[in-house]
């Protein structure tokens, strides 16, 4: 079977991925533009949490300040090179990223920055909860991972759907900018302001 050159040339257009790459996702998926997608996008996952451990020295902090000025962002992304640094997309990102925080307000990078004793109380608060509903221990557990999964993408930045695309999370969002780009990025730390509250 031949392949459908604009269909490569669409999958380069909206991923940002080599030609080459296009092409070949494009063959394995039969000329299916959707399943090439999904090819490029697992690839690109894989590529991205091998870029995971790569030290990220230089970066930008961005900014955001909501329109009514009652709500202010200020983050810091760290990448590779200061190159990378300058880039559109790069910048694009932290944008996105500073909007999300100001919209969402999350209150952790991931769950591994939440306090160990603030897990088990939400834990114990679940037990609590569905301790005389007669439900089985096991399903129970069940039942407080499931709540606690939620906790986490309610409190997690990168748990979070992304405020423009409700069927991506921040850490999709990072991790095809990791791949577009080709270095590591990594959200270092953040800062919420809101009008008349304490932080």
């Amino acid at each position: 079977m031949s392949v459908d050159m604009s269909l490569v040339k669409k999958l380069r257009e909206e991923t940002g991925i080599g030609i080459l790459e296009c092409k070949k996702a494009i063959a394995e998926a039969d000329n299916n533009f959707k399943k090439a997608a999904e090819i490029l996008r697992k690839k690109g996952f894989e590529k991205a949490k091998a870029k995971s451990t790569r030290t990220t020295k230089q970066g930008i902090i961005g900014s955001y300040i909501h329109t009514n000025g009652k709500i202010g962002v200020l983050v810091e992304i760290g990448c590779e090179t200061d190159f990378v640094a300058k880039n559109d997309d790069f910048k694009a990102l932290v944008k996105d990223v500073s909007m999300q925080i100001a919209a969402m307000s999350p209150k952790y990078i991931s769950k591994d920055n939440i306090p160990e004793e603030d897990i088990d109380k939400e834990k114990d608060i679940y037990r609590a909860q569905m301790k005389d509903s007669g439900k089985p221990e096991n399903i129970i557990e069940k039942i407080v991972e499931g709540k606690l999964k939620k906790y986490y993408n309610e409190l997690c930045l990168l748990n979070q759907i992304f405020f423009k695309e409700d069927k991506k999370t921040m850490e999709e969002l990072i991790t095809e900018t990791i791949h577009k780009i080709g270095e590591n990025i990594v959200v270092k730390r953040f800062v919420r302001y809101q009008l008349g509250e304490d932080n």
